[in-house]
């Protein structure tokens, strides 16, 4: 068996010629240098931009983390999309606050989000559900996310159930579904440079101004 030290200490990382973050021309606000930064990495054919890391804490206070994919961003913040019985369902009922983190690989860019939580409500849920591709409403519909399948044949059926249903009723939205936004009181970029002189940027919001400050890379 190999080594994992081993191994991570042998892979390449930040490779190749990255951007360049110049701090004198940054926006006065976060989401409009996300937004920047967004379509460059659309622009670069990074995969899957929109996929993030979703962190919430639990009962026990122990950090739980997933990837999902951003559904929107507003001024409301930053959207992604659950059912409420899930397991960061009840996380979010608990504590509504939480960090999304992206990595945009070939850029050596990450950037993270911290923040209270918000549910956007239902009419958001609705447009969010149906503009779903059939199989991502099918597996909504079958049960809470994360639960335990204690019998392969039942969840067999709640499959045949669901697409049953929803050929019979195609507007169906199961009351559970919700967006919620993440209203951010933090948002960091950082920019990698292979000869390790990172950029790295906080925007810090104090009332309704956001403060920005350079960090150590």
């Amino acid at each position: 068996m190999g080594n994992v030290s081993w191994l991570s200490r042998s892979l390449p990382i930040m490779a190749g010629e990255l951007p360049r973050f110049d701090l004198g021309y940054v926006p006065a606000e976060p989401r409009e240098l996300f937004l920047r930064w967004f379509g460059e990495a659309v622009a670069a054919g990074v995969g899957e931009p929109h996929v993030m890391s979703l962190c919430t804490v639990d009962e026990d206070a122990l950090p739980d983390v997933r990837v999902l994919v951003l559904r929107e961003l507003d001024e409301r913040g930053w959207h992604f999309a659950t059912d409420r019985n899930s397991e960061k369902g009840r996380q979010l009922a608990a504590n509504p606050a939480a960090a999304l983190g992206f990595h945009w690989r070939e850029q050596g860019r990450q950037v993270r989000v911290r923040g209270r939580v918000v549910d956007l409500g239902k009419a958001a849920a609705t447009a969010d559900f149906l503009s779903r591709s059939p199989r991502s409403r099918l597996a909504s519909m079958i049960g809470a996310q994360s639960g335990v399948i204690a019998d392969p044949a039942a969840e067999e059926r709640a499959w045949s159930e669901a697409g049953e249903r929803l050929a019979a009723d195609p507007g169906f939205v199961p009351a559970s579904h919700a967006v919620y936004a993440v209203d951010p009181v933090s948002v960091e970029f950082w920019q990698g440079d292979p000869g390790r002189r990172h950029v790295r940027l906080r925007y810090r919001r104090s009332a309704e101004v956001w403060i920005q400050e350079q960090l150590r890379g």
